[in-house]
């Protein structure tokens, strides 16, 4: 069957464009449940965020391991997307470096329960990890030298080490209410600073 309106082809691009926009609506959706609720969250809460039907995720997503590496995928891409994005907006590279580093939190708080989800699937679980690396690292490391060139932190820190750092610092952070993860990553980034 052919899309195109016969002329000039473009219906089909368009609903392409516009199931790109939607899946991502769903995507968006999903991260902020897991955020807040857990990878475990009932579907239901997803779609009504989404403002969708249980049955238009499912179609999209037939099983949660699906939905949740496509969610990993997604927030992986806008936190690398983000980077460069940050820098030209923030008032200083440390600033966009902290902005980055929050949202980089938040996918990390999502990506609780992954390992669990995927436990069968280990080279999958694996190359999730590679792309997540592969992506993510040199986005780190830009942020790093453009706040180290602009004397604000040191020029010594490693990207991998830093994210691996704030990665344990979110450990445990869904289990004990006491714990303030997010407090404690900004004091980590606070402390990279230069004394002026």
């Amino acid at each position: 069957m052919d899309d195109s309106d016969g002329c000039t082809g473009q219906t089909a691009p368009r609903k392409r464009a516009d199931a790109r926009r939607n899946e991502r609506t769903l995507l968006d959706a999903a991260a902020a449940v897991f955020v807040a609720s857990g990878v475990e969250a009932p579907v239901r809460d997803i779609a009504a965020r989404a403002g969708v039907g249980v049955a238009t995720i499912y179609r999209h997503f037939p099983t949660r391991a699906d939905l949740i590496i496509a969610v990993y995928r997604h927030q992986v891409e806008a936190c690398a997307e983000a980077g460069p994005a940050l820098l030209a907006s923030s008032a200083t590279p440390h600033a966009a470096l902290e902005r980055w580093i929050n949202l980089f939190v938040d996918f990390l708080v999502t990506k609780h329960g992954l390992a669990a989800v995927l436990r069968s699937d280990e080279a999958g679980f694996d190359a999730l990890h590679a792309y997540f690396i592969d992506r993510l690292v040199p986005v780190c490391a830009r942020l790093l030298e453009a706040a180290a060139s602009a004397g604000e932190i040191r020029s010594d820190i490693d990207a991998y080490e830093l994210m691996r750092g704030v990665g344990n610092l979110c450990i445990g952070a869904d289990s004990d209410p006491r714990y303030d993860a997010r407090r404690l990553v900004g004091l980590l980034v606070g402390g990279l600073r230069l004394s002026r």
